[in-house]
């Protein structure tokens, strides 16, 4: 199965293909000449397949980031995966951020994932949970009084400052590899209908 996942909800986009659980090719793109990444994602997945020889109709099924993360960045990997499985009329599959930065954790840590959701909040889930915009001073009464020796925190740049933790922008992490590891295991387990397909919005998005 050839499954191609892409991800603009972080500070960088990554698109990915993998056959099944082997991952064929993986790119990084960031923002560049003033333009957000996410515009650069359909030339990026044509570049992606021309390097491996496939047209879209070679694509078994398509797995995106769904948020939460920039908005903009939410709608364009949502809307590029709903249209493209459409038209293709394969599967799609949307992994929330907390649950692919969970993976960074140390495998016999619990996973802790903070991610900064402004207003004095941060996007939180424990162990896979998501328990919404959180707000700094709950997430930070949670750590005070759960072990270190059990739950590993990940956290980005802003919300390491107040929180601690390791933040997934501190080093290259292969973050469309994990996307594609879990499109993959969810493909396994269901069904994954493009049409229920939906981004993943804890809080509106800003007006105009």
């Amino acid at each position: 199965m050839k499954i191609l996942v892409f991800d603009t909800c972080l500070d960088k986009m990554y698109v990915t293909l993998a056959q099944d659980l082997n991952i064929l090719s993986s790119k990084i793109v960031m923002n560049k000449d003033n333009k957000y990444h996410s515009a650069f994602l359909i030339s990026t997945i044509k570049e992606v397949l021309k390097a491996n020889n496939l047209t879209p109709k070679d694509i078994d099924a398509i797995g995106t980031n769904i948020g939460p993360g920039s908005f903009t960045g939410i709608r364009a990997c949502t809307t590029v995966a709903r249209i493209m499985a459409q038209q293709l009329d394969i599967p799609a599959v949307g992994v929330s951020s907390l649950e692919i930065l969970s993976h960074l954790a140390a495998n016999d840590k619990i996973p802790v994932v903070a991610l900064d959701a402004r207003k004095n909040c941060a996007y939180f889930s424990v162990n896979n949970k998501i328990k919404g915009a959180v707000l700094l001073d709950d997430i930070k009464e949670f750590l005070n009084n759960n072990s270190d020796d059990k739950y590993f925190l990940i956290t980005d740049n802003k919300m390491k400052e107040k929180l601690g933790g390791m933040s997934f922008q501190d080093s290259e992490y292969p973050l469309g590899d994990i996307l594609a590891e879990l499109t993959y295991k969810k493909l396994q387990a269901s069904e994954c209908k493009w049409q229920e397909l939906k981004p993943l919005y804890i809080q509106p998005p800003p007006m105009g």
